[in-house]
């Protein structure tokens, strides 16, 4: 929890070495904020958290390991009273439900100034919310995917370009059903075909 003198305790993590470094110099000069750990990947920023019990995390979207919106649903289990912030350079529409729908309360493109950062830190230590106006705007402008969970998933392995027999094996159908779903996903997509599809779902965060 904040210490004695209310200073807000923040972990960083991004797996980039510059942009982690920049943020958290940028936080350090705040006068109620301090960055007690910064980690480099999911595992690391889990690992960190479970140490040092930050009250807010600021997590990048996509790391290695688990990405920032994993290590948020965790967080919300083993460390309730942390309130989590999502910076990306990613900020697709799927991103922004799937980041909501696991408990985090800032969402901010890596754009967003030193001030902004420290004032939505303070927002989310509160227990209030934050969402970037413009994510918000093109995430409500998408509306929800079109998509079946089980057509995401094999677009997913197609956004790989695995071949349909092996997209089938993987996913653990058969390869007319495979097929089937790729066929819908295409359809609902208005894409050319599965490789379109698949580029089209990854730009909307869908998959």
């Amino acid at each position: 929890m904040s210490d004695a003198a209310g200073v807000i305790r923040v972990l960083m993590a991004d797996d980039e070495h510059l942009i982690r470094t920049a943020l958290a110099q940028m936080l350090a000069l705040e006068d109620d904020v301090t960055v007690v750990a910064e980690a480099a990947s999911g595992d690391e920023a889990l690992a960190m958290a479970a140490k040092e019990r930050p009250d807010v995390a600021v997590l990048d979207l996509q790391m290695p390991g688990p990405d920032g919106i994993a290590v948020a649903e965790r967080l919300r289990t083993s460390l309730p009273g942390c309130g989590v912030v999502i910076v990306t350079s990613h900020g697709r529409p799927g991103h922004l439900k799937r980041a909501l729908a696991a408990g985090v309360r800032g969402f901010l493109p890596k754009t967003t100034s030193a001030a902004t950062l420290a004032t939505v830190v303070r927002t989310v230590h509160a227990g209030g919310r934050y969402v970037d106006p413009e994510l918000a705007a093109e995430a409500i402008a998408a509306g929800d995917s079109p998509l079946t969970p089980r057509e995401a998933d094999v677009l997913e392995l197609a956004a790989e370009g695995a071949p349909v027999d092996e997209i089938a094996r993987r996913a653990s159908l058969s390869p007319g059903t495979a097929r089937n779903y790729l066929s819908s996903a295409v359809s609902k997509l208005g894409a050319a075909n599965r490789h379109d599809a698949a580029a089209t779902a990854r730009r909307m965060g869908w998959i």
